[in-house]
C-alpha cells in the first residue's frame, strides 16, 4: 500500500502549540484518502516551534496530490494551533510543499493547495477551482468593510482587536496594548511623577528639560539646543518626520500678501521676491486643511487651539531652507499679520512654533495616519476579501500587510479620538536645485529597488499584459481598493482596473512602499523631532497672536502644552518610534508563500539591492551632525505595525 511522509511545522509564537486532535486527508487526481490522526505515542505532538514527521499509509493509489485537508478537534479544552506547513514525501519520491501560515482554532479545518502560485486561469481542474472560489466566499464573509469615520477610507468591520479573523491578531495582545506601552514608556522616561500635572504650565523652556531624556550625540538633544534657529526650523521640512508638506512656490498666493520690502532681509541674491519665485528659491509650505476645523475638546479642562498658517521658505546662497514669512491663518487683515524673522525675536518665536504646532497635526491625521495606516489596511482588507492565497500577488503582498489591520484596529479601539491621497509633483524632484532633501533621494532608491522586484514578479506570473487584464480575481482586488477603500475618489489617483504589466508592477510598488518605506519615513522619527515640546507641541492653550509687539516668553509658555499633556505627548512618541519585538524588515521573508525558484532568485536580488542601498546611506551620513537614516532598508519595516 502506498505510503506518504507527512512532515508538520508549527508556529514559534506564543500559544502557537496544540493538544487538540489533528486529522489529515489526502486528495488525490484519482482519489481520496481516509482520515489519519497524526499522533505518535508517548510524544507529545505538535508543541511551539516544532517540527514532527508522520508515515501515512493509504489503501489505494491516490494519483497527483492536489489538496491537503487538516482538521483539529477538541482533547480537552479549545487551543488554537498555528500551523506553518506540511511537506509530503510521496512513495514516488517527490517532496510537495504545502504553505500554511495561519490558525486554525475551535473545531476547525483548513484545505491546503501546493505551494505553485496560480492565477485562476491556471485551474482547469474542478476541485481546485472550486476550492478557489469557497476561499474566496468564506473571507468576503470574516473581512467585511465598514464606515469609521465619514469621509475617511473604509476600515474593517470589528469594533475591537479580539473581533478580528485569528489570522490578522497580534500574536500577543499585550505588544500592541497602547496603555500598557505608554505606561512602559513613561517608566522608561522616569517621567510619572508629572503625569497627573494638567493645567500646570512649566516655568519655562529650561523647565521642559525636567521630562527630556538627554541622550548624548542624538538628533533629539540636537533638537533640543537648536531647536530656535531658522536653519533646525527649514531643515525639518525636507528631513524630518513630515517631509511631504513643502513645495517649489510657483505663484505668491494673494491670500499672503507678502513684499519685497518685508523679506529683503532674508533674501541673499539681491533680487526681488518676484524674481526668487521666477528662479525656484522660494517654497511653501500650507496648512489650509486645517482652516475651520475644531480642536480637540477630550479635555474639558484645558481650551485648545488650531490654526492654518501658511509659511514662505527661502533657499539661501548655502543651499539650506529657512523660513522668510509666516502668516497665523489663511485670511490676511489686520488682525492677521505677516510674521518675519525681522521681528521681536519671541514674536517670530511664536509664530515658528504654531507652525511646528501645525504641522504635527497634519502629519499625525493625514501623513502618518491617513496615508499610511489607513491606505495600507485598504489594501489588506482588498487582499483577503479578493485574492485565493494560492494568487501571486497574494504571497507578494501578505508580508506587507502583516498585522496592519490589528494595529489600525486597536487604535481606533483606544488611541483615537472620535470627534486625493498620493501627492502630485510638488516641484521637489531636483536633486541639483534642492539638495539635501534626504528624504526623497533615499525614498527614490527604495522605490526604485521595490520596482524593480515587482517587475521581475510580474514577469514571472503574468506573460502579457492580457493576462494582467484577464486576471479577474486582480481587477476585483484593484476595484475593493478604489470603490470601498477610496470611496470612489478619482482624486485618490487610484486605479478602478489595471491593464498592463507596467502599470500592475507600479501599484504593487505602491503598496509596498506605502507599507514600508513611507511608513518608515513618516514614524520613526517620531521620538526624534517631537520629544522637544516646543519644538512639536501636541497642543496650544491660547489662540495665535494677532498683533506684532506683544508676545513675552512668559505668553508662550502659558500657549505650550501643561506639564501633564506634555508628559503624555512623550510617552506617545516614544512609544510610535519603537521597533516591534522580531521586527522583519523589508526584503525579509521568513514565511515562504512562493516556493519557486524564479521568485527566490528575484527575492535574493531585491535584498542584494536593499543592502547597497544601506551601504550608500551609511556612507552618505558619515561625519553629518544630524544623519538621516528613517530610509535606510535595514530599518525600514516590511509592514505598518505600529
Amino acid at each position: 500500500m502506498p505510503s506518504y511522509t507527512v512532515t508538520v511545522a508549527t508556529g514559534s509564537q506564543w500559544f502557537a502549540g496544540t493538544d487538540d486532535y489533528i486529522y489529515l486527508s489526502l486528495v488525490g487526481s484519482t482519489g481520496c484518502s481516509e482520515k489519519h490522526l497524526l499522533d505518535k505515542p508517548f510524544y507529545n505532538d505538535f508543541e511551539r516551534g516544532a517540527v514532527d514527521s508522520y508515515d501515512v499509509t493509504v489503501d489505494e493509489e491516490l494519483g497527483e496530490i492536489q489538496l491537503v485537508k487538516i482538521e483539529k478537534r477538541k482533547y480537552w479544552l479549545h487551543d488554537d494551533w498555528y500551523l506553518k506547513y506540511i511537506t509530503l514525501k510521496t512513495p514516488y519520491g517527490d517532496y510537495i510543499e504545502f504553505p500554511c501560515y495561519r490558525w486554525i482554532t475551535g473545531e476547525g479545518e483548513i484545505i491546503l493547495r501546493d505551494g505553485r502560485a496560480k492565477l485562476a486561469r491556471d485551474d482547469q481542474i474542478h476541485i481546485l477551482k472550486q476550492h478557489r472560489r469557497k476561499e474566496l466566499e468564506t473571507r468576503q464573509k470574516l473581512y467585511r468593510w465598514m464606515e469609521w469615520n465619514p469621509g475617511f477610507p473604509l476600515s474593517i468591520d470589528a469594533k475591537c482587536h479580539k473581533d478580528l479573523p485569528r489570522d490578522i491578531q497580534f500574536d500577543s495582545e499585550k505588544g500592541v496594548d497602547f496603555v500598557l506601552n505608554y505606561s512602559k514608556a513613561m517608566e522608561n522616561l522616569f517621567i510619572n511623577r508629572f503625569m497627573h500635572m494638567f493645567q500646570s504650565s512649566w516655568s519655562d523652556f529650561a523647565d521642559f528639560e525636567k521630562i527630556f531624556v538627554k541622550i548624548s550625540n542624538t538628533i533629539s538633544e540636537r533638537v533640543m539646543n537648536h531647536w530656535q534657529e531658522d536653519l533646525m526650523f527649514g531643515y525639518q521640512f525636507l528631513n524630518g518626520c513630515n517631509p511631504v508638506l513643502i513645495q517649489q512656490c510657483m505663484k505668491l498666493p494673494e491670500k499672503l500678501p507678502v513684499t519685497t520690502e518685508m523679506v529683503e532681509c532674508s533674501l541673499e541674491r539681491q533680487l526681488t521676491l518676484q524674481q526668487e519665485v521666477e528662479q525656484g528659491n522660494i517654497f511653501i509650505v500650507d496648512f489650509e486643511l486645517l482652516d475651520g476645523i475644531d480642536a480637540n475638546k477630550t479635555d474639558p479642562c484645558t481650551l485648545q487651539f488650531l490654526a492654518a498658517p501658511i509659511c514662505l521658505l527661502y533657499k539661501n546662497l548655502d543651499n539650506k531652507m529657512v523660513p522668510i514669512a509666516i502668516q497665523l491663518n489663511q485670511v490676511p487683515g489686520d488682525e492677521n499679520p505677516i510674521f518675519l524673522p525681522s521681528d521681536a525675536k519671541y514674536d517670530w518665536l511664536l509664530a515658528k512654533i504654531w507652525v511646528r504646532s501645525s504641522d504635527f497635526h497634519v502629519h499625525q491625521t493625514i501623513t502618518h495616519l491617513l496615508r499610511t495606516h489607513l491606505v495600507s489596511e485598504v489594501f489588506g482588507i482588498a487582499m483577503y476579501r479578493q485574492l485565493p492565497a494560492v494568487h501571486p500577488i497574494f504571497k507578494l503582498l501578505v508580508a506587507h500587510v502583516r498585522f496592519t489591520i490589528a494595529i489600525n484596529t486597536k487604535a481606533r479601539e483606544q488611541l483615537i479620538c472620535e470627534c486625493g491621497l498620493f501627492d502630485k509633483a510638488r516641484g521637489m524632484d531636483s536633486t541639483e536645485h534642492i539638495p539635501n532633501y534626504f528624504y526623497r533621494d533615499d525614498g527614490l532608491l527604495v522605490w526604485e529597488a521595490i520596482k524593480k522586484f515587482t517587475a521581475e514578479v510580474v514577469d514571472i506570473y503574468y506573460e502579457s499584459d492580457q493576462v494582467v487584464e484577464e486576471d479577474q480575481e486582480l481587477q476585483d482586488f484593484v476595484k475593493d481598493v478604489y470603490v470601498y477603500g477610496m470611496r470612489g475618489n478619482k482624486a485618490s489617483g487610484f486605479p478602478k482596473s489595471i491593464k498592463t504589466r507596467e502599470k500592475l508592477s507600479e501599484y504593487l510598488t505602491v503598496v509596498i512602499f506605502t507599507a514600508s518605506a513611507q511608513h518608515a519615513a513618516v514614524n520613526f522619527g517620531q521620538y526624534d523631532w517631537c520629544s522637544w515640546i516646543p519644538n512639536a507641541p501636541p497642543t496650544m492653550r491660547a489662540p495665535p497672536p494677532t498683533a506684532k509687539g506683544v508676545v513675552t516668553i512668559e505668553q508662550i509658555v502659558e500657549t505650550l502644552p501643561d506639564r501633564g499633556r506634555s508628559c503624555w505627548h512623550l510617552g506617545a512618541v516614544w512609544a510610535l518610534s519603537q521597533f516591534q519585538e522580531n521586527e522583519l524588515f523589508l526584503g525579509m521573508y521568513p514565511e515562504e508563500h512562493f516556493i519557486e525558484k524564479p521568485v527566490k532568485e528575484a527575492m535574493a536580488r531585491f535584498r542584494k539591492d536593499l543592502d547597497t542601498i544601506v551601504s550608500v546611506i551609511a556612507e552618505r551620513n558619515k561625519n553629518k551632525k544630524l544623519p538621516y537614516y528613517y530610509l535606510s532598508p535595514d530599518r525600514i519595516p516590511n509592514s505598518v505595525a505600529v
